[in-house]
Order: C-alpha cells, then structure tokens, then sequence
C-alpha cells in the first residue's frame, strides 16, 4: 500500500494565525490559576478556544478547522451537533431545564441501558464520571463491610481520592517489584495510600499474590478493561478470569470502570471483553453531550442505594443528577448507536488503524498503533506498550509526541497531546485518510 495522494483538506484554513486564541487566554489567565478551568486543556504554547462544531469538525475562534479526534475525551460519540440530540434538548428546553421531582426522561434512558447491558438490572445516575466511581466504591464498601480498594497500576477513573492513587506513578516513584501506591496531588492523606492496593495489569502471578496478600481487607477490585491513560492496553482473558474467580471467592465487588470504554461496543467494554462485573460506571457517551454518569448492577448489589424507607446504606443525591436535558440527550444519543452505528465505527477503527500503521513503516518513524473498536493511540516508540511502565514516556519521546501533534494539528488533525483518538459515526474513510495524509506530512519535516 502507497502513500494516499488525496491532498490534504483545510491547509489554508489551519495555518492562520491563533490571534483570537492568544486574546481569549491572556483574558482567562486573570480569571483562572494557569490560564484555564480543567487540568486536561492542552497548551502549546496556549489552549486553541473552540468556537462551535460540526459533525466530526471543531471550529476554533479565529477560523480554522480541524477533524477532532478529541471528541471532548471521547464522549462525542455522534460528533458535534448531532442532530437527534439537538433537536430533543430544543423540546426539553420548552418544558424546563431541571425539577426537584424525577421525570420520565430518567427512566426513559435507564430502560434503554438497562435493556443492553448484561450486568445492569437497575441504574442510578449522578453528574460525571468521577461520582459514578465515587459511588461505586462506596457500595463496595458498604455491601462487603470492607474498606481497601484495589487499582491498577496508570489507569485514570476520576478525580475521587481512592481512585486516583498511582495514576501518574513514574520510575522514581512507582516502585521496583510490587506498584507503590502513590499520591497524585500534594497533600494526600496517608490513610487513603494504605487503603489502595496497586496492581500490574496482565501481571497474573505477581497481582494474584498481592490480592491474595489482601483479601481480609479487599470491598473491590476497580478496573477499566483497556485503561487510556495507561497505554490502551488490553486486559488479557486469562487475567480477566482470575479478578472474577478472585472477587466471587473472597467476596470482594468487581467494578468495571466504563465511562470511556463503554463505547467499545453495542453491550459495552465488560460484554465484549467476556467477563461478568458486578458494578459497572459508565459516562460520557451515555449523556449525548451532556454532563452525566451512572452506577449500575445486579439488583442484590445495587440494593446499597434503596432509600425508599430513607434508610440507605449509602445515600446517594445531587441536584442536577438526571436532570432532564441530560436524560433526553441521552436516550436520543443511545437510540442513535444501533447495530449499525458500531459496525460503521469497528470499520472505522480498524482502517485508521492499519493506515496509520502502514503510514509508520513507510515513512520510518518511531512509532506505533494500539487499541480497538473506535479507539486508537499513537505511541512514540518502535513496539506497542504492553504495560503502564512501558507506555510511559521518555523525554526524547514525549518531544516527538509534541512534534507530532503539533503537526497534525497544522495539517488539521485535532488529536490530544497523550496521542490517544477516538472515532464519531460521524466520521468516513476519507476523514481517515486526512489523518493518513497529515502523518506522511510530518514524517517529511523531520
């Protein structure tokens, strides 16, 4: 397979000068400590300010166009403006915005999730990703009257104290045999250190010793099948089936964190990776856009949340928790994501998957494809990770990484500085081959 000829789309557009983006962030820099309101923002030198959006294009503030391959972090499923969504929050607006009561909308989604995903009988649904964690640990807790959690070893889940610890562990601190639990942010209590417990994913022995070492104390065992921030790699069905054998033998909750992965198919990440959780958090592309996330289960598990003699083990509220225009967005969202929809995205992926891969080893570069479904990462070394420690960056890498994503973003690629894309069903194979087109374009400036 040769290089595409096809040109590259936008070029004009996406050299423009950034002028209304350096305005807009000197003004945020006298608002916001750093210049911005989330963390994740990427800079370089400042954030690019999105306009409005289109299908699989995002629009910035001076003009310039770009295929996202952000996605907002992977929940735009659909794109920008997807139509049905659009049109289902006009009527909501009509008719109000949130209510103090529940609303048929709530139960309208929960149906829709409920109906699809094998191990969810009954749903709760709070306001982000981070509170669907938060809450499933705590059920955990209060279900199995134990408190320690185990994680693994560079997977993300949320801002919530428990879940963050060693999410961005590095070879100064991650320890030599067995993962340290280590803080993300300065002041971490020491008590949330000792009620982590760190594993290797894939690791058979070496995790099943430590969970074994700690099962008196063990209310869960929290992970996230294909974890993003830990590389995109897989959770193997060997391991897969030592964490469920483990959980049911030692009455610890499996919780499958799906809020990004949900997306790997029609039943989800767990359905499709084969193995049976007890909890599942799910988020982003169940809200269609919106703010949203969800904790759901077996019954037996899910009984943790009953109130209805307002005596719950764990109370759970929220004044925007299924407020009605993300329950709307939701369900038209979800609707949308038929049969069809995954088969077009399963094609999708594995196309700009082989393409980049093909564009790699006819241009040289240093570099490699992962993941699956509509979810791919470009890494900067010869070999796909196939652990956390190996997916992390060297400074050498990171400065291709910066340079490769610096050009894609001139070429008119908008792909997140970590290297990881997610797909739209928005999105054709001609989208991908300006992807294509944009890697051959940097391999020619180095």
């Amino acid at each position: 397979m040769t290089k595409s000829t096809k040109p590259i789309m936008a070029m004009a557009k996406t050299t423009r000068a950034h002028a209304a983006s350096e305005a807009a962030f000197k003004r945020a820099s006298a608002v916001f400590p750093g210049g911005t309101t989330r963390s994740t923002i990427s800079r370089d030198p400042i954030p690019i300010y999105a306009a409005r959006g289109e299908g699989p294009w995002l629009f910035d503030v001076d003009g310039n166009r770009f295929l996202d391959l952000n996605n907002n972090f992977t929940t735009l499923i659909h794109g920008h403006a997807f139509q049905p969504v659009v049109d289902a929050l006009t009527a909501q607006f009509e008719s109000g915005t949130c209510f103090a009561n529940p609303t048929i909308n709530e139960i309208e989604l929960a149906e829709i999730i409920c109906a699809r995903v094998p191990s969810i009988e009954q749903i709760r649904f709070v306001n982000t990703g981070t509170e669907a964690v938060m809450f499933a640990i705590k059920a955990a807790r209060a279900f199995t009257g134990k408190v320690k959690v185990a994680k693994f070893e560079g997977a993300y889940h949320g801002g919530y104290d428990w879940a963050e610890v060693s999410e961005d562990s590095s070879a100064d601190n991650w320890g030599d045999s067995d993962p340290a639990s280590v803080p993300y942010y300065r002041g971490t209590p020491q008590s949330v250190l000792d009620e982590v417990v760190v594993l290797p994913l894939n690791d058979l022995n070496r995790s099943r010793a430590i969970l074994n070492a700690n099962a008196r104390e063990l209310a869960c065992v929290l992970i996230d099948l294909m974890p993003s921030r830990a590389g995109l790699v897989a959770a193997d069905t060997d391991y897969l089936d030592m964490l469920r054998n483990f959980c049911t033998d030692n009455g610890a909750l499996l919780i499958s964190d799906e809020v990004l992965n949900f997306r790997q198919s029609y039943e989800g990440a767990s359905a499709r990776f084969g193995v049976v959780p007890d909890l599942v958090t799910l988020g982003k592309i169940i809200g269609g856009g919106l703010p949203i996330g969800a904790i759901g289960g077996a019954e037996t598990f899910m009984s943790v949340f009953d109130n209805s003699d307002d005596r719950a083990l764990v109370p759970q509220g929220g004044t925007f928790s299924a407020n009605p225009l993300s329950m709307v967005a939701g369900a038209a969202s979800m609707r949308a994501l038929d049969a069809a929809a995954f088969r077009h995205l399963e094609e999708l992926g594995e196309h700009i998957r082989t393409r980049l891969t093909r564009a790699i080893v006819d241009t040289k570069l240093p570099m490699s494809i992962s993941g699956q479904a509509s979810l791919f990462r470009v890494h900067a070394r010869p070999e796909p990770p196939s652990s956390y420690r190996e997916a992390v960056m060297d400074p050498q890498q990171a400065s291709l990484m910066s340079a490769f994503c610096r050009s894609l973003m001139r070429s008119g690629v908008n792909l997140p500085r970590h290297g990881t894309g997610s797909l739209s069903t928005s999105m054709t194979l001609d989208d991908v081959e300006h992807v294509v087109d944009a890697v051959y374009t940097f391999a020619q400036t180095l």
